[in-house]
């Protein structure tokens, strides 16, 4: 793909088809290229899907709702100057354009652990500012969903149907990912955010999500990864259980709100609801201690941390392997250390990777693609084609194990045929399982 190609707005590459251009397509005539090919890879043999932080920004600006802010890290003391150059410096090392919160949060966190080992004179008041913003960060994506969960429920007019009609498309984007038929290996659902939005979707859309926090009182994050699922027995059958559809593995690779460090290392999911109040007990006040949550990673050593290493154990394996699937949406391809483990499954030729986004600040997607196999990614790029909307109504295939819909094509593919008789005398054997002949 050429310079001009990536200059454009909107990028198509499929199996078949490889365009760019500037004005809006008209789903008419991309609908019948984009929505088959989808549909193919979405029944490979293992499928999994990340989701970054333009799934929350779409669905927010669907729903009228003020998303979380990836601003600056502003801290008072003398090391705030430090702070900032150098989270510039690492963000422009990894080409990842300017720094955000999540740089400044780490490099400080990393001056931290220098303050204290050196026992220097700035390291509580360090400590104690560190604390205030993570709890502030944690306050701010805790407020995002309320907003959300109120608009909901407690808005009349307008905005509540604003908001209905987000989660509506949040559920149906879900729905088109997990509705697997169940004799095939679960979704496996990678996500870099912190907020719940996927959780609560797949909640409402009756998506049984399994990970490796085990317990129900309180769920205790397990190293062991138990290939654990769910099974039921039909009426009347012994000893076959059969599988039950609609269960996807959801895996948070940076962490999430809810989770916190215990006693004794342990980390238990907190009982902390979906748009938790400012005042609830479970927010963990000693951030930097408690909270587990990872911003960006710089250097190879960082992923080893607990309990990261487990977490990109999964994603790793679950990916690098033949027959395997990846599908990127709101991710801007702009973590190290993420995109070199996708860079690692282009090395078995039977792997492929979808990229849907709405746009590429930064040319961080261009970069990461310049190398790679072209018959091993599909690419998705424009405004149309990242809009949540538009993505479900035209483009998304319906759920796999949509039986009506996929006998009503069967038919329709058989009628098509030559021979086959005229739609009046379709219409008389509308009750039969098959076309007439």
């Amino acid at each position: 793909m050429d310079v001009e190609f990536w200059q454009r707005v909107h990028k198509v590459k499929t199996n078949t088809e490889c365009e760019s251009f500037n004005d809006a397509p008209q789903p008419s005539d991309w609908r019948p290229k984009i929505e088959p090919w989808l549909s193919a890879i979405f029944q490979s043999e293992h499928f999994s899907v990340l989701i970054g932080s333009g799934m929350t920004t779409g669905l927010c600006y669907m729903a009228g709702v003020e998303a979380q802010a990836m601003g600056r890290l502003e801290l008072d003391g003398v090391y705030s100057q430090i702070i900032a150059e150098a989270a510039n410096e690492s963000a422009s090392a990894m080409e990842r354009g300017e720094a955000n919160l999540e740089d400044d949060i780490r490099v400080a966190l990393e001056l931290l652990r220098g303050y204290q080992i050196q026992k220097h004179h700035d390291r509580e008041q360090l400590n104690a500012e560190l604390d205030h913003k993570l709890n502030s960060f944690i306050k701010n994506i805790l407020a995002t969903e309320r907003s959300f969960k109120e608009k909901l429920g407690l808005a009349t007019g307008e905005e509540q149907a604003k908001a209905l009609v987000a989660f509506k498309y949040l559920n149906s984007f879900l729905l088109s990912f997990s509705s697997r038929a169940a004799s095939r290996e679960r979704l496996n659902i990678f996500t870099t955010n912190y907020d719940r939005f996927l959780e609560f979707g797949c909640d409402e859309a009756g998506i049984i999500l399994m990970d490796r926090f085990k317990g129900k009182l309180q769920p205790i994050f397990r190293n062991t990864k138990l290939e654990l699922d769910y099974h039921y027995n039909p009426p009347g059958i012994r000893g076959e259980p059969r599988y039950v559809e609609g269960v996807a593995r959801i895996t948070k690779l940076h962490g999430s709100v809810d989770w916190k460090f215990e006693d004794y290392g342990k980390i238990i999911r907190m009982l902390l609801p979906f748009g938790a109040a400012d005042t609830h007990p479970e927010i963990p006040r000693e951030a930097t201690k408690q909270a587990v949550i990872y911003p960006n990673s710089a250097k190879d050593i960082e992923t080893a941390y607990y309990p990261y290493s487990e977490l990109f154990r999964d994603f790793s394996s679950s990916i690098c392997r033949p027959n395997s699937a990846i599908v990127t949406y709101g991710y801007g391809f702009g973590d190290s250390h993420i995109n070199r483990i996708i860079a690692d499954m282009f090395t078995i030729p039977s792997t492929h990777l979808v990229i849907i986004a709405y746009g590429d600040p930064g040319d961080k997607i261009q970069r990461f693609l310049a190398d790679k196999n072209e018959a091993q990614y599909t690419l998705l790029m424009g405004p149309h084609f990242g809009e949540l909307k538009s993505l479900v109504d035209f483009y998304l295939p319906k759920s796999a194990i949509d039986r009506l819909t996929i006998k009503m094509r069967d038919l329709v593919s058989r009628r098509d045929k030559p021979g086959a008789v005229n739609s009046s005398s379709n219409n008389e054997t509308t009750n039969s399982d098959e076309p007439a002949s």
